[in-house]
């Protein structure tokens, strides 16, 4: 099971590599037009807002997998002891809850999107389908979540934390 998800979370960091690449490609080329001739690329900014959001939440379940979200440790020499192995596991299905809790909050926001038909400003993309993603992102996350609150992070990437670089 861990080889397999493994092998999706580097599937998902690609697609990530991938969406960055572009968003690269576009902001250069656009700044390019804006300033070499005088015409930037129309509806770059949408392009780039949306773009900007499947980065984030693509990478959300990858962060929750590899146990890299940002903590405040300031009882870490306590709570590090095998006996408080239960704090780990309640803060792990504490972030499963509210993860899950933002899938549903996201997906409601979808239902309302579509039923506006809320669209971006320049290229009037429809809102719906990212909330959609969105929602779908943090559900895969509240899982990811919830299982490593009891097998600990899967560190699929050499990613150092900075317990590693002390």
């Amino acid at each position: 099971m861990q080889h397999s998800a493994k092998h999706i979370l580097w599937l998902i960091e690609t697609v990530v590599a991938i969406i960055v690449i572009g968003m690269v490609a576009l902001t250069f080329a656009d700044v390019i037009g804006r300033r070499l001739f005088g015409a930037p690329i129309y509806g770059a900014n949408d392009l780039t807002e949306h773009m900007m959001a499947l980065i984030v939440f693509a990478g959300l379940p990858i962060v929750t997998a590899n146990g890299l979200h940002l903590t405040v440790d300031l009882f870490g020499k306590f709570l590090d002891q095998s006996a408080m192995r239960w704090w780990s596991v309640l803060s792990g299905i504490a972030v499963a809850i509210i993860l899950a809790l933002m899938s549903w909050l996201f997906f409601k926001q979808a239902e309302t999107a579509r039923d506006i038909r809320e669209v971006s400003q320049a290229l009037n993309v429809p809102r719906s389908p990212l909330y959609i993603y969105i929602s779908m992102s943090c559900a895969l996350s509240a899982c990811v979540a919830g299982i490593t609150a009891f097998i600990g992070p899967l560190k699929t990437t050499d990613t150092q934390t900075s317990e590693d670089m002390l």
